[in-house]
């Protein structure tokens, strides 16, 4: 029997990537392979704290680009809409001046989760401030900012196929 309909974080992947992944499952070794990995989880528990990490990646791999207004950890973001974080961007005209805000939000989920699958997910919105579209300057930018940023993507897919099967690790 196999468990591909069910895997639907990792639905767009290879099959023999899916078969590997049912194999970790069928054995109860997903979660082991994760903590082998990802053994501790960050200790970014605030907004203000998120804001900050979230700012020295903006200034250190895209500084010259539009500031950042708001970033935090949010409750209304679920992985099982197909969205770990947002970007959103609103301009605004304010007398003779165009405001300008780009507003960043992590599921609320990431709180409690590895450094490395946060630093991607905000590689990824950090990335739609310069390119919209989820193109190739697009994934080019994500790798930019956080070079195993593919590799990362699909351990938290398999993070986020973990706690829906068995749970959470951390």
């Amino acid at each position: 029997m196999t468990l591909a309909p069910q895997l639907k974080y990792i639905s767009g992947y290879p099959p023999n990537i899916v078969a590997q992944v049912e194999r970790l499952i069928a054995s109860n070794k997903l979660k082991g392979y994760l903590l082998s990995r990802y053994p501790t989880c960050h200790d970014i528990t605030s907004d203000k704290a998120l804001y900050q990490y979230t700012l020295e990646l903006k200034n250190t791999f895209i500084k010259k680009s539009s500031p950042l207004s708001k970033v935090i950890f949010d409750d209304k973001i679920h992985a099982v809409n197909h969205a770990l974080g947002t970007h959103s961007f609103v301009s605004r005209v304010q007398g003779n001046k165009l405001k300008a805000k780009n507003e960043i939000r992590i599921a609320r989920m990431f709180k409690v989760a590895p450094l490395p699958f946060l630093s991607m997910i905000v590689a990824h919105e950090l990335a739609h401030i310069k390119e919209k579209a989820h193109n190739k300057a697009f994934y080019k930018l994500c790798q930019h900012i956080e070079p195993d940023y593919f590799q990362l993507e699909l351990d938290t897919r398999l993070y986020l196929t973990q706690i829906e099967f068995f749970g959470a690790i951390y």
